[in-house]
Order: structure tokens, then sequence, then C-alpha cells
């Protein structure tokens, strides 16, 4: 508990606003919480403090915050005692973050494996790179501290990437490509990612068309480098956004998807303890091969030039 002499007329989230360096709303909370007094009475936020008053707050110590198991069906494709390769499904958060606390692909690993690394600490445990939370597909999953410095160092090097196929809004016009850029904050959105020219980060993305339809394209996308929402920025910075995608994309949608045609379909790495070169791949999820099929009728049922 710290103590304070009160100043007449003012009110005591703004006086403890000032002494402390706490928000009024981080104040308020507390005050709602019974940890603040003014001459040995609990008090709310609002309360006006008097001349002579002693004004105590006492701040809790914080809560060690860490993920839980949860008992949430997870798709395992490979699993030794050092990694396990997930294919993630659409709607899934990798690991907490804003507003989610549960439900998280770790919770499930919690859950279903015996062991993760700590490197990424209590609340993304065995984490080595991430997908979006609508994105689908593989990603690796380090079950100790040994394995997580390797495949670490293999993302890093290049050596260990992942291999995505998206379907596109319109008609790509190239058949491959390189998009070059740099990718920061939207400056109109700061939730958002943007193609910037100035104070973002390099992002690298080759692409290669795999089949074109009508009025949309399905594309092959490797990623040189690994900026949040890389391929769904770039997409956009090339006119033709992921279908489905509801952040960068098209505000009228002609399929109801609950998120974007972006599939993490093939994984490469090296072992990190015997040094054995491994593939996985991951099929298309039910609703991209739904939405495909749709495609296909319509341009005659040709299956020609269809992804690898």
């Amino acid at each position: 508990m710290t103590e304070y002499p009160a100043e007449a007329g003012v009110r005591i989230d703004v006086f403890l606003s000032e002494k402390t360096g706490l928000t009024r709303s981080a104040v308020k909370k507390l005050a709602d919480e019974g940890h603040v007094f003014a001459d040995g009475a609990p008090v709310k936020a609002g309360h006006v403090l008097k001349e002579g008053s002693l004004v105590v707050v006492d701040i809790p110590a914080p809560v060690p915050i860490e993920a839980q198991p949860e008992d949430i069906p997870v798709d395992i494709v490979y699993e030794d005692e050092d990694i396990a390769v997930v294919n993630k499904p659409r709607g899934m958060a990798v690991h907490a973050g804003a507003g989610v606390t549960s439900g998280t692909l770790v919770n499930a690993l919690l859950y279903r494996l015996h062991s993760l690394s700590g490197i990424n600490g209590a609340l993304r445990p065995g984490i080595v790179h991430r997908i979006d939370k609508d994105t689908t597909g593989l990603l690796v999953v380090a079950k100790n501290d040994a394995a997580h410095l390797s495949l670490a160092r293999q993302i890093e090097e290049k050596s260990a990437h992942r291999e995505y196929l998206a379907l596109l809004e319109g008609v790509l016009k190239e058949d491959r490509g390189r998009v070059h850029t740099l990718i920061g904050r939207d400056p109109k959105d700061r939730l958002k990612m943007a193609v910037v020219r100035s104070g973002g980060r390099e992002a690298i993305t080759d692409f290669d068309v795999a089949e074109r339809f009508s009025a949309h394209t399905l594309v092959h996308f490797v990623l040189q480098t690994g900026r949040t929402h890389q391929i769904r920025v770039h997409a956009k910075y090339l006119g033709h956004p992921v279908v489905g995608d509801r952040v960068y994309g098209y505000k009228k949608q002609r399929f109801s998807l609950d998120g974007q045609l972006l599939h993490a379909q093939k994984l490469t790495l090296t072992h990190p303890r015997t040094g054995e070169v491994m593939q996985f791949f991951a099929p298309l999820p039910e609703d991209f091969q739904h939405v495909l099929a749709v495609l296909r009728r319509e341009k005659g049922g040709s299956n020609a030039n269809s992804h690898r």
C-alpha cells in the first residue's frame, strides 16, 4: 500500500493518476475493486478529497498469465519427441492476443502434447511461426527448446518454408512474378497493414498462377519474408485480393465464407535432431474445395492447368 496526503477539492482518480502515473481508467478499476481508500474508507473514483485526508492505494501484484490446456480437437499431421506438425483450421487463433484468451491452438496443444518449448513464454509455448486466425494449413510446433532454436534458425535462413495456395479475385495477367515492397501499419487504419513508401519492413512474396477462371485466379505463393498479413496485403497490392478476405478484400463477396481462401498447403523443414529433410502436405479445407468445384463447373468442367 502507498499513502499520499490529499489535496482539497480534487477528484481522487485525478489525484492518484498524477501521483502514480496510472491512467484514470486504471485508478477507477482499482477503486471499483476496493483498492482505493480515503481516511481508511474505500471510495469510488469520483470521490472529492478534503483538506488533510489521507489517500491510500493498494495496487495488487500482477497475476501471472499463462495459457491453459483445453480439450479442443486439432489435426496433428506428424509428431515425434521434438516437433509436431499441425493442420490449423479456419477460425482458430494460434495463441492468445487482443481479446482472445482461450480456444487457441496453444490451448489445444497443451492438452494434446506432453511438452512444448518455453522460449516464447507461457502464452506462446512451442510456437515458432504463425498463420492468421482465418488462414488454414500447416505450421510446425517445437516440443523442446533445442528444436525451437533449430527451427527458428531454419525459418530465418529460409531453409524451412511454407507454400500457400490462394484464390484471388479477378484474373491475374502474369503467370509468375515477385512482389517486393515495404509493409507497415496502414496510416489510415492502424489495425491493418499496408504497402507503404517508407517506415515499413521489407516484404518479398513470389507467386505462380496455378489455374485461371472467368473472374478468379488460383495462385501459389511462397514467402521470402514473414511480415504480418503479407500475402493478403500483397494480393491487394496486385489488385487481386484474396477471396473471402473481409479486411483486405472486397466488401461484397460472391461466396459465403467465414474467412479468406488462403491455405498453407506445403511445409518443408529439416528435422532438428536427425537432419532429415521433411515435407508435409495438407489438403484444402472443404469450403475451399467447394468454391473451386463451382468455378470449374462454370468453365466447363475442365481441370486443365489445375493446381499441383
